[in-house]
């Protein structure tokens, strides 16, 4: 009996390591445009989960409101990349009573890396509280820009004259022609945007932001003088922390999202290796204030181990098996 227990047993594994399908864990992750750093670093985490037997289904987005939405609704769409103000924008901002849901079932995976505010201005505009009465750009509706933009606004008190949705190359160009007086893009320094499309005949520049109600809101920074041949100084500014999110699935879905977490956490040093250049900016154990890190995440990752080589087995089902042997 035991002999035959172990021929089966036998069998069962050499199908399994044989067959990538039986192995695989689906998982699908929100992203954004096909050019930017969220759909980077969602493949780069695809590429590592397939060493574990994870199938992770990158796709590009508009945004992070529409991510939000996607990990509730959309199918096999477990995990989302977003600003770190989006649940700020849907209190304090978005009317939508689905959305306010929705937000308060988010929950984090691991926060990822900053993204600077930048606010491109004709002249004459010198601080954030200056866009009074102006006309300013602020990004796709639903895009991660626009909600910061909106947000900003919020807190600050400063109303503009209008406010104009269209996305940055638009922007820049409606900015060269007068058409408007700033735009906000939000993204982690350098921009490729604006080392293109920006010149310095083009006589603009980026605005301060020091307003104390943002400051209380969102931490600051700076973007270097020298980060474009246009940028003669230092600009004081904000930043927005990308966050890989999920929603408080209590079922099949919360092991799958919390041992893929645990993959990514022991796996830092092979992203930041293998990876887009922002993963060496990234603390996965970053406190990020207004965020809980979601539950089923906290089970599988261990606070003591800060990232190293591909190591471990972190299949499930794999584990499962060898258990039983």
């Amino acid at each position: 009996m035991k002999k035959a227990v172990s021929i089966a047993s036998f069998v069962l594994i050499s199908v399994l390591f044989m067959s990538d399908l039986s192995l695989a864990v689906d998982l699908g992750m929100m992203t954004g445009g096909k050019k930017g750093t969220y759909y980077q670093f969602g493949l780069n985490m695809m590429e590592l989960a397939k060493q574990y037997g994870f199938d992770l289904h990158v796709y590009n987005s508009t945004g992070s409101v529409e991510n939000v939405y996607a990990v509730y609704k959309r199918p096999k769409t477990q995990m989302g990349i977003v600003q770190s103000d989006v649940l700020a924008f849907v209190v304090k901002v978005k009317s939508d009573a689905t959305l306010k849901r929705i937000a308060r079932k988010t929950k984090m995976v691991f926060p990822l890396y900053d993204e600077e505010v930048h606010l491109v201005a004709r002249r004459g505009i010198n601080e954030f509280d200056d866009l009074e009465g102006k006309r300013v750009a602020i990004g796709k509706e639903g895009s991660g820009t626009f909600l910061t933009s909106k947000l900003l606004f919020e807190v600050s008190g400063v109303i503009p004259k209008t406010t104009v949705t269209v996305g940055t190359l638009e922007a820049i160009s409606m900015l060269k022609q007068g058409e408007i007086d700033a735009m906000f893009y939000v993204a982690g320094v350098p921009v490729t945007l604006f080392a293109e499309h920006v010149a310095k005949q083009d006589n603009l520049h980026l605005v301060t932001i020091t307003n104390k109600s943002i400051l209380e809101f969102y931490p600051d920074a700076v973007i270097p003088s020298g980060t474009y041949s246009w940028l003669e100084s230092d600009v004081k500014t904000i930043a927005v922390k990308a966050v890989l999110t999920s929603f408080d699935f209590r079922r099949n879905n919360c092991d799958r999202v919390g041992e893929f977490a645990g993959v990514v956490y022991n796996n830092l040093g092979w992203l930041r290796q293998n990876g887009h250049p922002k993963w060496k900016s990234v603390n996965l154990d970053y406190p990020l204030k207004g965020w809980s890190q979601y539950g089923c995440v906290k089970k599988y990752i261990n606070p003591s181990d800060t990232g190293g080589e591909v190591t471990g087995d972190a299949n499930p089902l794999l584990k499962a098996i060898k258990d039983m042997l």
